[in-house]
C-alpha cells in the first residue's frame, strides 16, 4: 500500500509557474518538477477543496494549468473534525487568523489520516518553529499529524 500524501497548493503552483530569477525559488521549482516526474507515482495523492479553490486564483492560463495537474487526484472531504482542528490551531496562535486556510490544510491532512503533507509554504505550514507544536496539539486531540515536508525532503529519503 502506497503512503497517502496531501498536496498543498504550492506544489501545483511551483510546477506551472514561470521559472523564477530568484535562485532559491528556481531551485525549489526544479526540485518540485523532479519530485513530480520521478517520485509522485510512489504515493497515493490527495488534495482538498481548499487546494482546488486556491489553484483557481490568479492568471487564468496558470490557473487552468494548475487545475489540469490536479485532475484525477482524489479530493478529501471537509470533515467537521477538520474544521474544529483548524480552529484549534488558529486559537492556539500557531497560525495567524489571516492564514486560517493554511491551518485547514494541516487539519484536513491530519483528520483524513495522511502520511505526508507536501508543501513549499514554509511560513505557516513547513515552519520548524511551529511543526512540533502542531504535532503536540494534534496528539492531545487524538490525531497523528502527517509528516510535513517539502519535495526536497522526499527526494533525499
Amino acid at each position: 500500500m502506497k503512503p497517502r500524501l496531501y498536496l498543498e497548493t504550492t506544489i501545483p503552483s511551483y510546477l506551472v509557474a514561470r521559472r523564477s530569477r530568484d535562485l532559491r525559488l528556481a531551485a525549489n521549482q526544479e526540485t518540485t518538477q523532479e519530485w513530480w516526474d520521478t517520485q509522485r507515482q510512489n504515493y497515493e495523492l490527495f488534495v482538498s477543496q481548499f487546494v482546488r479553490a486556491e489553484a483557481e486564483h490568479g492568471d487564468p492560463k496558470a490557473a487552468a494549468e494548475r487545475l489540469a495537474l490536479l485532475d484525477g487526484i482524489a479530493i478529501l472531504p471537509e470533515l467537521e473534525a477538520a474544521d474544529r482542528l483548524a480552529s484549534e490551531i488558529v486559537t492556539a496562535g500557531l497560525i495567524p487568523p489571516q492564514a486560517a486556510v493554511d491551518a485547514s490544510h494541516i487539519a484536513i491532512a491530519t483528520t483524513c489520516g495522511m502520511d505526508y503533507l507536501l508543501t513549499w509554504n514554509c511560513r505557516h505550514i513547513h515552519n520548524v518553529t511551529i511543526i512540533r507544536q502542531v504535532e503536540r496539539l494534534c496528539g492531545r486531540l487524538g490525531y497523528t499529524c502527517p509528516i510535513i515536508c517539502t519535495p526536497d525532503d522526499l527526494l533525499e529519503s
